[in-house]
């Protein structure tokens, strides 16, 4: 335990609600929102709640992870996959066919040649394949032809891009080399890093290949010549994402803490969930749930490098536009999707079926491609908002039985709000049903009276768009009776006036082995020693966070009838003179009030008394003290006597010398009467004596110091509360 002398807790009201009377549940934030549960309806980050973009599943794949797609000009969508690894392509009504099965681990990346040529990377230790579609015949792996168009004889392959020649663009690991492919797969390295891994790849508006890595979070412009120039060194280690807009703005996303690198210079492959390969032989590494979230940044055209965006528990896995120009962020591990500006503001747009967003590919009409992982799914992300959206708040507790008033909507647009209510946590479990709550009338909640609520806001499209900024329910709870805790009492201590600032000697009272909970911290309040107080603190709370005021009473032993000793006190802490009660044993009561918070008549009480304590302000008595001298020796008797307390101890001194301790005749001090005989040793001659007459001592002889005849003998006597008292002896 801290050294203090006091230590009690305030509680703290967790709202800013007024603690009595009708309260206010408000939400209107984004971190309240995001308690809640959205089916269609986007939150953002300045707390809106609007209509999200329609979203589908297309098409569930058996394989269950999905890296890659790539969508043609007609909207088919063609997948590369992992466990198991292959290539699926997907039509737009959702039909899926298998159209390529190769003998690697996952097929890593897809691209699509303007002449329809299906481009498939695998990975580890694996190659390029082409896949060409036959004239004839409906689409099956019978009717695509594959061969291996370009093998670059390394570990693993990340990503594919296409420039507008049709040449192929391949980033690589572990020697972080990018492989450029002609049309005819003759190729080449194109640019050679002094990293490990080349992760991703992209083409900004003038031609320049944007390559991000891993090792050192390098984000890379190589010109068409192959001369690179690193734009970036990211505080992230690895690179997962890149996209350019048409100002050439390059956004990318970063995972992962930087490391020195290990002994040997070897760096091992990515550690993205879900882009990691695992050793040749075994299956693909499940996601990593702890790269401490993404990082997102921005590098303008002219260079210049700024972070956008930052979550602790999101990855990004890839990034695009959508038909609006908004950056869009695919991310897990739980799947949500989100829409970034420039200036950092971002919605929380929507949440797939599924942990982790993948990839983007661009769809028919502005819509969006999205692949995942755990499971394999493709959506489709509509540029059209959904027809009506769901969003359901988080349960909000009262904790005692409160009646439901009204509700406060700040919105706009095409929608309706529900309330229900219910008695357990859970809603599920019995809950009134969803009613309507009017608000183009009263707005009151028609449910019934109970410690829980939730409310319910279906957004439908309008114009301007539907958005709810804030929804409030007032409630009135029942009140309930404040519960004093515990009483403490410390004799000889008070509270000074400014606490602070004291210098004083700091001692701990506490309430024994097992205090009361808190349901809120309290900034620590200490009081000193001085042994003519009486401190007194006690802890309560009240269930309604009321306002509390308190009363102490007294009661002396063998008395019937509780004196107020204090009233009106709104500190959990008081301190009052001990000589206010005479000697004796007493016991307080504190007596907690919630009258401040309410009328007279619904007003309510709590007390609790505290264990039992002592005064004793008078000092003991010494009687019959006497002394003589015998040799060099003084021989002491004295009798101490106390009306209320035991003796505690007692002291001596003679001639001023130091104060000596001194047991009792029975040696045990126990009892309000205690006899003392003892012996004390002279540190001086009692008598000097020369009777030489001074013609015998001779004339000049000098004389002797003159007699010491007389003694003086204090003692000094303490009884349990440490009152005392002196008495002194003269010896002669």
């Amino acid at each position: 335990m801290k050294k203090v002398f006091f230590c009690f807790f305030i509680l703290v009201s967790a709202t800013l609600a007024v603690a009595q009377g009708t309260r206010l549940w408000k939400e209107s934030s984004y971190e309240e929102f995001e308690r809640g549960t959205a089916k269609g309806v986007a939150i953002s980050s300045i707390g809106k709640l609007e209509l999200a973009p329609a979203f589908k599943v297309v098409y569930t794949s058996p394989s269950t992870f999905i890296w890659s797609i790539a969508a043609d000009k007609d909207g088919t969508v063609y997948a590369g996959t992992g466990a198991p690894a292959r290539v699926y392509r997907i039509t737009p009504d959702g039909k899926g066919t298998i159209i390529f099965e190769p003998k690697e681990l996952q097929v890593q990346a897809i691209a699509i040649g303007s002449d329809g040529a299906v481009y498939a990377a695998t990975s580890p230790d694996g190659k390029v394949y082409r896949l060409n579609r036959n004239k004839t015949g409906a689409a099956s792996a019978a009717e695509f032809s594959s061969d291996v168009f370009f093998d670059p004889k390394t570990k693993y392959i990340w990503d594919m891009e296409l420039d507008s020649q049709g040449r192929l663009y391949i980033a690589t690991g572990d020697r972080g080399e990018i492989y450029r492919v002609e049309k005819n797969g003759q190729g080449s390295v194109f640019f050679k890093s002094d990293e490990s891994h080349i992760r991703v790849l992209a083409f900004d508006p003038k031609g320049n290949l944007i390559a991000g890595s891993d090792g050192s979070g390098l984000i890379y412009r190589i010109t068409p010549s192959g001369e690179g120039f690193v734009l970036y060194s990211a505080p992230k280690k690895e690179i997962t994402a890149l996209a350019v807009d048409a100002s050439g703005n390059i956004f990318a996303s970063g995972v992962g803490e930087k490391h020195p690198s290990p002994p040997g210079g070897v760096i091992p492959a990515p550690t993205t969930p879900l882009t990691a390969p695992a050793a040749p032989g075994t299956a693909p590494l499940p996601p990593n749930v702890n790269l401490a979230g993404s990082d997102l940044y921005q590098i303008a055209p002219d260079g210049s490098p700024k972070k956008l965006w930052s979550s602790h528990e999101d990855i990004v896995y890839t990034l695009a536009f959508d038909a609006a120009g908004r950056l869009i962020a695919g991310t897990g591990n739980k799947g949500r999707v989100y829409s970034i500006s420039t200036d950092g503001e971002f919605v929380d747009l929507l949440k797939g079926s599924a942990n982790q967003i993948t990839a983007f590919s661009k769809a028919p009409n502005g819509g969006l491609y999205c692949s995942s992982s755990n499971l394999g799914k493709i959506f489709l992300m509509s540029s059209a908002p959904a027809s009506e959206g769901v969003f359901e708040s988080d349960v909000q507790d009262a904790h005692i039985f409160s009646r439901w008033g009204r509700a406060e909507v700040r919105a706009h647009g095409n929608y309706e709000l529900f309330a229900r209510s219910g008695n357990v946590d859970n809603p599920d479990r019995n809950w009134s049903p969803w009613t309507r709550v009017d608000v183009n009338k009263d707005s009151r909640l028609d449910v019934p009276t109970a410690r829980f609520v939730q409310w319910r806001a279906i957004l439908k499209p309008a114009t301007p768009p539907t958005q709810v900024e804030e929804v409030g329910i007032n409630y009135l709870s029942k009140n309930v009776a404040p519960v004093v805790d515990d009483v403490a009492v410390q004799v000889g201590a008070r509270f000074p006036s400014q606490p602070h600032l004291s210098n004083s000697e700091n001692i701990s009272i506490g309430f024994g082995p097992n205090p009361p909970a808190q349901p809120h911290f309290e900034p620590a309040i200490t009081a000193v020693r001085d042994r003519d107080s009486i401190a007194v603190r006690w802890a309560a709370h009240d269930d309604n966070d009321d306002d509390l005021d308190y009363s102490i009473y007294y009661r002396g032993e063998n008395e019937r009838d509780w004196k107020l000793l204090k009233s009106g006190i709104s500190d959990k802490v008081y301190s009052f003179e001990s000589n206010l009660l005479p000697d004796g044993g007493y016991v307080l009561k504190v007596v907690a009030s919630d009258a401040p918070s309410h009328t007279p008549q619904d007003a309510l009480t709590d007390e609790k008394e505290s264990t039992r304590f002592e005064v004793d302000n008078t000092p003991p008595r010494i009687q019959n003290l006497a002394a003589k001298i015998e040799g060099q020796q003084l021989h002491v008797t004295f009798l101490a006597t106390d009306d209320f307390s035991s003796i505690k101890r007692a002291e001596y001194s003679i001639d001023a010398g130091d104060w000596q301790y001194v047991e009792p005749v029975g040696q045990i001090s126990d009892s309000k009467t205690e006899n003392y005989d003892f012996n004390a040793l002279l540190t001086a001659p009692t008598q000097l004596l020369d009777d030489q007459p001074e013609q015998k001592r001779g004339r000049g002889a000098k004389k002797s110091a003159p007699p010491i005849t007389e003694h003086v003998v204090v003692v000094r006597v303490y009884d349990r509360y440490d009152n005392e008292v002196t008495a002194k002896y003269v010896v002669r």
